[in-house]
């Protein structure tokens, strides 16, 4: 179908219009981390780098950070585990009620996080009476980070087919050898996106890490919104911010370059 010129211009003042919405707040916020004033003003007053020196000396937000790490780290641990054994098996295997748990698996990305974070929260305390804490925030990150590792999985062993280790079994190869040769280099790609994606996606959580991290511990959202309004850390809060923009994209666009590479025939 072929787009008139005045439609085909529409449509890229349009796309332009909804990319300097969504990235122009983003770069205005790093450009105000180096902001002289100790308020949001804009445009800066003038540059510099005490803020960020500063930012580095906070032992809150360096905590916080920490604790961010951690948590994105040990939920993409388990969301690579189970959700590649998700992965295998509804697509390697046919049983009864194998779309429900399909359905059942992706369904915690979609709900709002407030829900999961209230069901979430009632589980640890009531069910198993647990006391939250780090284990729980990992645990609640991991219910929905395990969604991207199985989209990713999935849909490469679709692509992949059987072919190639039912190949490699006809040759003399038992499962492990034909796993650790054939099947995981070409799920490499994959698993290290959704690997990638599910940091990106845990680090920056707030509304279920609220309900199941406790008190006494803050991950480095949960920072910067109880520092945002007060005045003697604003500039500080930007440079977090600036750090979390960057933490979170970095992820994302490696990601998006090794899917695409891998969907234009690259290397896995």
């Amino acid at each position: 179908m072929r787009l008139s010129p005045g439609l085909r211009w529409t449509l890229r003042v349009i796309t332009w219009l909804a990319l300097l919405f969504l990235y122009v707040p983003l770069a205005i916020v790093i450009l105000n981390s180096f902001n002289k004033s100790r308020t949001f003003a804009f445009p800066p007053t003038g540059l510099t780098l005490k803020w960020w020196n500063a930012a580095a000396h906070n032992s809150g937000a360096l905590d916080a950070l920490w604790t961010s790490v951690k948590a994105g780290l040990g939920a993409t641990a388990v969301a690579l585990v189970l959700g590649t054994m998700a992965a295998f098996a509804l697509q390697r295997y046919r049983f009864y009620g194998r779309d429900s748990v399909s359905l059942l698996l992706v369904l915690p990305i979609a709900l709002p996080g407030i829900v999961t974070g209230i069901a979430l929260n009632n589980a640890f305390r009531t069910i198993l009476g647990l006391g939250l804490g780090l284990f729980t925030a990992i645990v609640a990150h991991a219910t929905f980070c395990i969604v991207v590792v199985f989209n990713n999985v999935i849909a490469r062993l679709r692509r992949m087919g059987s072919s190639l280790e039912e190949a490699s079994m006809d040759l003399g190869a038992d499962g492990i050898t034909t796993f650790r040769l054939v099947t995981f280099p070409m799920l490499r790609s994959a698993l290290l996106a959704g690997g990638l994606l599910a940091f990106a996606l845990s680090f920056d959580e707030i509304i279920v890490t609220t309900f199941t991290l406790g008190t006494g511990m803050q991950t480095l959202p949960i920072w910067i919104l109880d520092n945002l309004f007060r005045p003697n850390q604003a500039p500080v809060v930007n440079v977090v911010a600036a750090v979390l923009v960057v933490v979170s994209t970095v992820p994302v666009y490696l990601a998006q370059r090794l899917s695409g590479d891998n969907a234009s025939g690259g290397r896995l």
